[in-house]
């Protein structure tokens, strides 16, 4: 038996190949690795030995060649395929590891496109595809996690055609997913990123508990790996809602740094925000704004979960907490419960991965995009229109009303009254009843929005919404602008003594 192993990552090899040669298998390798090899005391060939041919072009060719090859793709149930291998003098490769050169990382650490170029693996795709071609005489190993298991069906007999047939498939994603790289790149570096192909790449995180509804199988697949580095289930099982609802929860909270910041949403819409001394304190006043929607909502922390906070959130059901971290004794609070998921980040202060391109699926397709985002210098920059100016106080509202409405369901329009958000509108088929809802929701919860601000993520076509917001005493707003009725919005801003602000760019999200 042979194992032929070339590799860019070096991970546990040495014990891998040892392993394989306790076994039986005639090692084979390149480069590199076969030097490695040898210095770890396994009795490695190199790979010229067996092609008859020296590594050539600065390593470019070494393993494109008949002896590889045919050792690798020969079925062994065919006569015909056996008596050419044998009159050919070519030896059958029964094991193929390999895993390939590092592109990604080196896209990451140098522009140099000579030095990226070089970093595009040929061999090693060319062996990973033949292997998996021929999975049923052939053992295909592309992930050092799958070592371990390699070794013990090899030992228990557990090489069965199910197996192979996994590590087949397992090791086109793994191609695929390196093409699609190296294409992805390409497009960036030369095309602005919107090539004729676009391909988008995820590893599976975890199966969701199920999709939008109970009848739709769902699944979390992961940019970088950021869920299985970021993401750590302490409770419960998240869905596919549970998850985009934490999404939306995310965002809005981490867009504020190190502040305490806490958000609640339901059906991926903020449905309470604050900022204030403490967590504690932001969560309260968060509540506030719609406790009835927020009875089953999503709760993210923009720090530590701590018992007294548990203690508290625990007076109502939550479906969903997800904290930046979450302490033992918070935890142990909600143990009874069996209906809550909780979820944490491990870190001091919740993190975004964010993600330069953002997608949606439409019938027969997708659409694809730069992400949106709010720059601290859009809020701090944005042009004063009225002759009143915000006081520090209404900036950091107008702040705080403009990240939300960003990250809301358009239409929308928010309201923020020291640093709590007091009423919000989304959704909705017009900016007016996207005041009017907002406004009328403030009413039920009891909530004054006197001396508020006010924000939108587009501009406001009419004075209307303007007179509208003078009347509920809101005393500051912050739009894009851009209006053909700019002109009638300042005129009205200044009529009722409003703070008015554009920043030029609008935040529509659909």
């Amino acid at each position: 038996m042979r194992a032929l192993i070339s590799v860019s990552d070096k991970t546990d090899i040495a014990e891998f190949a040892k392993s394989l040669e306790n076994l039986g298998y005639e090692i084979i390798s390149t480069g590199g690795t076969c030097k490695l090899l040898k210095e770890q005391g396994v009795k490695a060939i190199e790979i010229s030995e067996v092609t008859k041919f020296p590594e050539m072009f600065d390593g470019r060719v070494k393993t494109l060649n008949p002896y590889i090859h045919g050792g690798i793709l020969h079925r062994r149930n065919n006569d015909l395929h056996v008596k050419t291998a044998k009159e050919q003098g070519i030896t059958g490769i029964d094991l193929v590891c390999v895993n390939l050169y590092p592109f990604k990382e080196t896209t990451a650490k140098t522009d140099d496109f000579e030095e990226i170029i070089e970093n595009i693996d040929i061999g090693g795709p060319a062996m990973v595809r033949s292997a998996a071609k021929n999975f049923n005489d052939v053992i295909i190993v592309t992930d050092i996690l799958d070592y371990d298991d390699v070794i013990e069906r090899l030992k228990n007999g557990g090489n069965t055609f199910e197996f192979r047939r996994d590590m087949m498939i397992k090791a086109y994603e793994h191609t695929a997913m390196y093409d699609a790289t190296i294409t992805n790149y390409m497009n960036m570096r030369f095309n602005g990123g919107f090539g004729s192909k676009q391909f988008i790449t995820g590893t599976k995180a975890f199966d969701t508990r199920y999709g939008e509804n109970p009848h739709q199988k769902g699944a979390l697949y992961e940019f970088d790996y950021f869920f299985t580095t970021n993401f750590k289930t302490l409770k419960g099982e998240a869905s596919f809602n549970n998850m985009t609802d934490i999404n939306a929860a995310v965002k809005i909270a981490a867009s504020f740094g190190e502040e305490n910041a806490v958000c609640i949403v339901k059906h991926a819409n903020p449905c309470g925000f604050a900022i204030k001394e403490n967590l504690l304190e932001s969560y309260i006043h968060a509540l506030k704004c719609d406790t009835l929607s927020a009875y089953g909502g999503v709760v993210a922390i923009n720090g530590t979960l701590d018992e007294v906070l548990a203690n508290k959130i625990n007076e109502i059901f939550v479906e969903v907490i997800v904290a930046a971290n979450v302490t033992k004794e918070a935890l142990k609070v909600f143990e009874n419960k069996k209906r809550i998921k909780i979820f944490s980040q491990e870190s001091k202060y919740l993190i975004t991965n964010n993600d330069a391109h953002d997608f949606k699926h439409i019938d027969g397709g997708f659409v694809y995009q730069q992400s949106d985002n709010v720059c601290e210098d859009e809020i701090r920059n944005a042009k004063l229109q009225s002759k009143r100016l915000a006081s520090k106080e209404e900036l950091k509202d107008l702040e705080i009303a403009y990240k939300i409405a960003a990250l809301t369901k358009s239409n929308c329009v928010v309201y923020v009254k020291n640093s709590v958000m007091t009423a919000i509108g989304m959704g909705m088929t017009s900016r007016v009843d996207a005041a009017k809802s907002a406004l009328l929701k403030a009413k039920d919860m009891g909530l004054d929005v006197t001396g508020a601000a006010l924000a939108s993520e587009a501009f406001f076509p009419f004075r209307d919404s303007i007179d509208a917001a003078a009347k509920a005493g809101i005393k500051a707003i912050i739009e894009p602008g851009g209006s053909i009725r700019d002109d009638e919005v300042i005129k009205a801003a200044d009529e009722y003594g409003i703070a008015l602000y554009f920043t030029g760019i609008r935040h529509f999200l659909h």
